[in-house]
């Protein structure tokens, strides 16, 4: 498992991340879209991204299951092609749905990248399988993270020079309403942790301070927050964690 004294991984916590780029609708900007993060390159923030499954087994840069919210279209992004996701336009801004392979592309090392795989938690591995053959030859800073342990357990095993990390929660029901309790406490508890190993994790702000934040802060595993949204959350934040994950506003450091 990576350390924080692996000179490499150093970048995960040296700037702000910018939480699906440096979006701003108002400017015709769209999350998830290559001039968020352009916008994010030119500021000098990391940037963190989701990814999705096309129906032909495509990795997509999206956050949602399906393209309601942010195009024209409507429907779950599994059920469209790539090319045919490669060709909706946002509603609300510039730009179609990018695969993957296209923002490393556009990236080129210029940012490092935190990409969020989505899960539906149904066991499935074949996106973050995908994910990983798109980094394999990529050389720019990269690291892989997801909600379900599946994913990072896999990352374990069968990718183990991939940076990989958790994301989580209290993981209550009314966040993971289809959820057994069993499961639910699991990962509030990270009872998952010898299968995962993560060498980071991302942790919700209002989360924080936690009995599970306070034990791997003691063990020195760098933690990222999500999603700041002011200065003062900022501050409030970093009292606990390393880094954090911010949308809708400038952080000052940085401006």
């Amino acid at each position: 498992m990576w350390r924080p004294t692996d000179p490499d991984c150093d970048w995960l916590t040296q700037v702000a991340i910018a939480h699906r780029g440096l979006h701003d609708i108002k400017s015709g900007v769209e999350e998830n879209s290559l001039p968020s993060f352009e916008a994010a390159i030119r500021h000098g923030y990391a940037i963190e991204l989701d990814v999705q499954l096309s129906s032909d087994g495509e990795a997509m840069v999206f956050h949602d299951h399906t393209v309601d919210r942010l195009t024209n279209e409507t429907g779950p992004i599994h059920a469209f092609t790539a090319a045919q996701l490669n060709n909706i336009a946002y509603a609300n801004g510039s730009g179609t749905i990018p695969t993957l392979v296209q923002v490393l592309e556009l990236v080129a090392g210029r940012a490092g990248l935190v990409i969020e795989v989505k899960s539906k938690w149904s066991g499935s591995t074949e996106l973050v399988r995908r994910t990983a053959q798109c980094l394999e030859r990529y050389t720019g800073f990269a690291a892989v993270m997801s909600f379900d342990p599946v994913q990072v357990a896999w990352l374990a095993h069968e990718a183990p020079g991939i940076i990989r990390g958790l994301v989580a929660d209290g993981a209550t029901q009314d966040d993971y309403p289809w959820l057994p309790l069993a499961t639910r406490l699991s990962l509030r508890e990270f009872r998952h942790m010898d299968l995962t190993d993560p060498g980071f994790l991302s942790l919700d702000k209002h989360w924080l301070p936690c009995p599970v934040s306070r034990a791997y802060r003691n063990r020195r595993v760098p933690m990222i927050c999500w999603t700041v949204r002011s200065e003062q959350e900022a501050s409030d934040a970093l009292r606990w964690c390393d880094q954090i994950t911010f949308e809708g506003y400038v952080p000052k450091a940085m401006v």
